[in-house]
């Protein structure tokens, strides 16, 4: 007998991250402001990195990737989150739900293996930089690239359809500002334990795996760093790595709090302003972090425009 809320076919209703008291809606300013600024940033340098000769290397390559990830995670969420706020069109359909998914989960996973990647090229570039040609080859760079979208997209493939599987028999209001897996199941009217188990070993993989490879890597770039005798070089190898592990835990330390978390925790409205973090500030940090501050990068942009004066900043040697 089938239950009467059965909500099969119907679209489901986001509650939404703000409301519409005034500091909500300073807020919500401030994430549009930030989203902006990060598809600025992230297009920046995926352009940047096309036209300029001297950011056709496997760094600037995983860089670029990375950025359009970014860009569309931004697509992905804001522009639904932004539509409810000021039309108060809070319904997503049942097939729109399993397609935000799909990408999301896409994205997520496919940078999480990106930034594993990063790590490594980093690691060979500092620990055997004589090697560097050999261990991080084009070959190799676009391997790695390619197999960091598939593997997303199938994460991504694998949670989304069974998330969409179950009977969704209780109330249709998912407490959140998109359609993310774990807030989703807690609607379904089915057992819940095939989710969480799969969940489980998709998380150990997509997320365990990768952030055990950054962590080796920056291990053994510390151990190099130790070993210099030039104060100037330790303190550079230093800030580039405590810039790039910010950025990692931030991304890692939220999947990790949503995905692997016990399932008998429930606190959904936490959960949303954690993957706000990974969604909308993540996405613009990056660009800041990895890009904008990178020597060659400013030369890129001073030779984007190149009419104007220098302004002293040198472009040579490495990038971090």
């Amino acid at each position: 007998m089938e239950k009467e809320n059965d909500t099969m076919g119907t679209d489901f209703i986001l509650l939404g991250l703000f409301n519409h008291t005034r500091a909500h809606q300073v807020l919500f300013a401030l994430v549009m402001m930030t989203s902006i600024t990060s598809l600025m940033g992230n297009t920046a340098i995926i352009l940047l990195i096309h036209r300029d000769l001297h950011l056709h290397t496997p760094m600037y390559f995983l860089l670029g990737q990375l950025s359009i990830m970014d860009v569309m995670l931004v697509f992905t969420t804001i522009p639904q989150m932004a539509g409810d706020f000021w039309y108060g069109r809070n319904s997503i359909s049942l097939v729109g739900c399993a397609i935000q998914i799909f990408i999301f989960l896409t994205l997520e996973g496919g940078e999480c293996f990106l930034l594993a990647a990063m790590a490594y090229d980093r690691f060979v570039a500092i620990c055997c930089p004589l090697r560097y040609p050999v261990l991080m080859s084009p070959r190799l760079c676009l391997l790695l690239a390619v197999v960091s979208w598939l593997l997303g997209a199938t994460d991504g493939l694998v949670q989304a359809g069974i998330t969409m599987s179950y009977r969704f028999c209780r109330s249709r209001e998912v407490n959140h500002f998109f359609c993310e897996a774990p807030a989703l199941v807690l609607l379904a009217c089915d057992d819940t334990m095939v989710f969480e188990s799969v969940m489980y070993v998709c998380c150990v993989l997509m997320l365990l795996i990768p952030f055990s490879v950054i962590l080796g890597s920056y291990g053994l770039i510390l151990e190099t760093i130790l070993r210099m005798r030039s104060v100037e070089a330790k303190k550079k190898a230093f800030t580039t790595c405590s810039s790039h592990l910010s950025v990692v835990g931030l991304f890692y330390g939220a999947a990790i709090y949503i995905y692997i978390r016990p399932s008998s925790y429930d606190s959904t409205d936490y959960d949303k302003v954690v993957s706000a973090f990974y969604t909308i500030l993540t996405p613009v940090l990056n660009p800041l972090i990895y890009s904008l501050k990178n020597r060659e990068v400013l030369g890129a942009l001073k030779r984007a425009w190149p009419n104007r004066k220098s302004t002293g900043l040198g472009v040579r040697g490495p990038g971090f």
